[in-house]
């Protein structure tokens, strides 16, 4: 399951770290404007891959349930 997440996650990390190379280069140090670009990075990458991610959830699951019978 971490397969799944990962895309989502990394996403996040890159743009975190594009918007603090940003505002270290401008020395806009405020701890907000970080947040709205990488939420609509991950809203994009939940857009883009969501279909993707289900599908593997899905799979999972149902190899869990056929396991316990």
């Amino acid at each position: 399951m971490v397969a799944v997440s990962l895309p989502f996650v990394g996403v996040a990390a890159v743009v975190g770290l594009l918007v603090a190379a940003i505002q270290a280069a401008s020395q806009i140090q405020d701890p907000t404007i970080a947040h709205l670009p990488r939420l609509l990075a991950v809203v994009a990458a939940l857009v883009a891959l969501g279909p993707w991610a289900g599908h593997q959830v899905a799979v999972f699951a149902e190899r869990m349930l056929l396991l316990a019978h």
